[in-house]
Parts: structure tokens; sequence; C-alpha cells
């Protein structure tokens, strides 16, 4: 389905809920080192519950590393210093959603390497400065996931 990439993520809880809203989604887990943590960090497990085993999650020791392994379709940018809306982007199945860590967002040569149309932002009030790192994955996710017709979801309440 689609590739979430976190880049170099510092706080624990945000990657846990990542890997529980990508077990939930079918969505691949890239994590480009260096990590602000350890894999069984205890809050890290406790946010992810017991989701890390239906996850597919994998660790890459640099980007370039992450761009050589990862077989993605398109790769898209998401920052606050982006202009075009996660919205108005069309989604497609192999696309890779890529995302900076907590307190600095991704490295202007990442961004400035990608086109103007697949450096992506989700709408702020003025003032604002950023959004929690799970919670603006887990919106990009259902929304590309949306746009694909929710492939590979459960299909009604079970009895």
């Amino acid at each position: 389905m689609f590739h979430v990439i976190l880049y170099q993520p510092e706080i624990p809880p945000n990657t846990g809920n990542v890997i529980r809203l990508c077990a939930n989604t079918g969505a691949w887990l890239h994590l480009v080192a260096p990590l602000g943590f350890t894999l069984d960090d205890r809050r890290l497990r406790r946010a992810g519950l017991d989701y890390r085993e239906y996850a597919d999650v994998q660790v890459h020791a640099s980007f370039a590393a992450c761009r050589n392994t990862v077989n993605w379709q398109r790769l898209l940018a998401f920052s606050t210093r982006a202009s075009h809306c996660y919205a108005e982007c069309t989604y497609a199945a192999g696309d890779a959603l890529l995302f900076g860590p907590e307190t600095r967002g991704l490295p202007l040569e990442i961004l400035a390497s990608l086109p103007r149309e697949h450096r992506l932002r989700l709408p702020m009030r003025p003032g604002s400065r950023s959004l929690n790192l799970s919670n603006s994955v887990a919106v990009v996710v259902y929304e590309a996931w949306r746009q694909c017709g929710f492939r590979g979801a459960a299909t009604g309440a079970a009895s």
C-alpha cells in the first residue's frame, strides 16, 4: 500500500503511535537513523501496544540507504515549509510519505531535491508552528487510504 518514512524520529510515543497506525492500515513503516530512542524503549512499546508484531517496520542507516532499499513509486514530503496542501494531492498505492523529526522537520536539502508539487503541508491556523508528528501521519495516511478506496480494510462490524 503506502510507505511511511519517519526521518530521524525523536519521541518514542510518536513512533509507537505510527507503528500502531501502520499495523491497522497496512502501510509499511521505515525509520531513518539516527533514532532518538531504541526500538525496545518502553515508551515506544507502550504507545504501540502489541501492534509491533503486526507492523512491517524497517530501520535504515541513512536516508540514502532507505532510498536505495525501498521501492516506492513517488516520494511525497510533508513540511510546514511546503506550500501545496496535502488534501489536493492524488495519492496512489506505492507512494512514500516522508515526515521529518519532531523538533526540526525535514532538512532543506531533502525538500529542495523534490518537485514543489511533491512537498506538501497540512493547513494550520496562522501563528501555529506545527502539528504532532503521529497526528500528521495519521491525517495523511487516512486521506491517501481513503483515495485508494480503503483497499484491504475490514468490511463491517464483527458479530
